[in-house]
């Protein structure tokens, strides 16, 4: 485990938050979650036939004891909860909607931690992104005062930590979009240990090339430091102006980022998940994520195809989201 994880592990252990997985019977939740309840460092809560779930952790050899197990059809305050979600949902849902939406295991656990019964969420391994991500929107909705969720990735190798945003939501930004994820990122660093240093990337370097493209990322700095006047940002950097001093000196000599930046924010969905995956697949960085920000309450989204490590992490993650 890396750096970051023991540093996260610290940071929670003190009090100890209560994380939700709606998908109890999935095999590398079992996994995750008997480890995380083993450590103490937060308390996991699975959702599903308690039957069912325990008769899986006893086929994978686990133990769940200390994690809590909540089914849906026996939750003892279901019509509390049904009641809740009508009002959350401003006539949009009947009771009669509520009490079958609320028996989906994502639309239940987001509820809970709505309800502050638990602290934060994580789905996705059995999951689309939408599945995970729509229950989040319609019922703990993003922070006032901002417009969409986003995605973005802890890059760790190491001593190294970065931010790659938005890597996993919002297929093109506009410049307010990219304003609002530059601001939202720097604070996603804080909490993992990173000094934010902001740069908005592009195929151009300060003026280098002009288009739609540059413009967009160009005039999203000033709307963020309209959000965030003591943010450092700058841009439009092409990659290597952003990260590489030598670079950095040639092309953009008069810029506030040396090439020493720590967040790198893409233009477009397509240019984020390519480069996160680059930096994983051949810089050997792990990609911690994604992690959603901007929601009034951690929930956060796995991959279909996570690991039981991968889990473990993004419960911690979730968890210190929650501080």
């Amino acid at each position: 485990m890396s750096d970051l994880f023991e540093q996260l592990k610290d940071q929670i252990k003190d009090d100890k938050k209560s994380i939700v997985f709606p998908e109890g019977l999935d095999d590398r939740i079992l996994q995750a979650a008997s480890q995380l309840g083993a450590a103490g460092v937060l308390q996991p809560i699975l959702i599903g036939n308690r039957e069912a779930v325990q008769g899986k952790a006893a086929e994978l050899e686990v133990d769940i004891s200390n994690c809590e197990v909540i089914d849906p059809r026996d939750y003892a305050a279901f019509h509390a909860m049904v009641d809740a979600f009508v009002e959350r949902r401003k006539g949009k849902a009947t009771k009669a909607d509520a009490e079958k939406i609320l028996l989906d295991e994502n639309y239940f656990g987001t509820m809970l931690v709505y309800m502050n019964e638990a602290d934060g969420l994580v789905s996705g391994a059995a999951h689309s992104t939408a599945d995970t991500v729509r229950p989040a929107l319609q019922i703990i909705k993003t922070k006032a005062g901002i417009r969409k969720t986003s995605g973005v990735f802890i890059m760790a190798r190491k001593e190294e930590k970065y931010v790659f945003a938005d890597c996993a939501i919002n297929i093109a930004p506009d410049s307010q979009d990219l304003a609002e994820i530059a601001v939202e990122s720097a604070r996603t660093g804080k909490l993992f240990g990173v000094e934010p240093r902001v740069a908005m990337l592009s195929f151009s370097t300060k003026g280098s090339a002009k288009s739609e493209e540059t413009e967009k990322v160009s005039a999203a700095i000033g709307l963020a430091k309209e959000k965030d006047p003591g943010l450092l940002i700058d841009g439009e950097f092409q990659f290597d102006a952003a990260f590489v001093p030598e670079v950095a000196v040639k092309k953009a000599p008069d810029a506030d980022i040396k090439g020493d930046a720590t967040v790198f924010v893409f233009p477009s969905l397509e240019a984020g998940n390519i480069g996160y995956k680059i930096a994983q697949r051949l810089g050997g960085f792990e990609a911690v994520g994604p992690i959603l920000q901007g929601l009034n309450k951690p929930v956060n989204d796995l991959s279909r195809g996570c690991s039981v490590e991968d889990v473990y992490h993004l419960a911690l993650i979730t968890a210190a989201q929650a501080e």
